[in-house]
């Protein structure tokens, strides 16, 4: 009797040692067809991924500097530094965005602080196909800086983007209509007409590594004042992940037409969770 119950026991051992279960997914090694599937997945029998636990939406918070050089001709030459947040909400192929920043502008003889105008918008997202994107946007332009030129009055804007992606590169454009509430302004020297605008984009990016993406573009856009040149730039922008939650982000653009910035750099750093 004593020796059957010891070798009942080694059978029993040697069963349970060699049963493994390398990703805990509840399926033995020798009987799993996915292997190494996330903790956090739901398997079926052969050991596959049924569904996710993993919910559905996540959130980002970004923080960054920005430098603007401006050189119209109508005025002098000014220096703009901006401490940039941004906080967006993602569900599904559904976000919300919010975003502000604060100013500092020098310039001969002048400079100015203050709270930029700030932004709310949301995005709804769709794939017809595999390789294409649409994008729906619309938003809110809140008046929180302050001007003596009647531009304190709510904007709201509009817009549809597209991304096309072969193999490492994406095709991408869009539109954007912005609907100008602000009071014309004249103070008998001084007339200022206000106008909507309609902007568009496209450029091409290129996926350099797996944590790397890289895109240049071209944008134009009405001027918000009427009679004044359109508003024309060309774009560089580089996306780069850290880990899975800390990423970077670099923006610069240059501006072709003489009504817009001369040059901006943007640098910013985002939070995933």
């Amino acid at each position: 009797m004593k020796k059957i119950f010891s070798l009942s026991l080694l059978l029993f051992l040697t069963s349970g040692l060699y049963a493994l279960d390398s990703d805990m997914d509840g399926v033995n090694d020798a009987k799993d067809k996915c292997p190494n599937t996330p903790f956090t997945d739901l398997v079926d029998i052969n050991g596959c991924t049924k569904s996710s636990v993993i919910p559905d939406y996540h959130y980002d918070v970004i923080v960054g500097l920005s430098y603007t050089n401006s050189d119209y001709t109508t005025i002098n030459k000014t220096d703009t530094l901006a401490t940039t947040f941004q906080a967006d909400y993602y569900y599904k192929n559904f976000s919300l965005q919010a975003s502000t920043s604060l100013f500092t502008t020098q310039a001969d003889g002048y400079s100015e602080s203050g709270l930029n105008d700030s932004f709310i918008g949301a995005a709804y997202q769709v794939v017809p196909t595999s390789p294409l994107t649409i994008r729906f946007s619309a938003g809110v332009i809140l008046p929180t800086y302050d001007t003596s030129l009647n531009n304190n009055n709510t904007d709201y804007t509009a817009g549809i983007n597209f991304s096309y992606k072969v193999d490492k590169y994406n095709l991408f454009g869009g539109y954007t209509y912005t609907m100008i509430n602000d009071d014309d302004y004249n103070d008998g020297t001084l007339n200022v007409k206000y106008q909507d605008t309609n902007g568009y984009s496209a450029g091409v990016g290129y996926n350099i590594t797996s944590k790397l993406y890289l895109s240049g573009a071209y944008n134009t856009s009405d001027s918000i004042y009427v009679g004044a040149e359109d508003i024309k730039t060309a774009s560089l922008y580089g996306y780069y992940s850290i880990d899975k939650n800390w990423f970077s982000t670099f923006s610069y653009a240059y501006g072709i037409s003489e009504s817009a910035s001369q040059s901006y750099l943007a640098v910013k750093l985002g939070y995933f969770f």
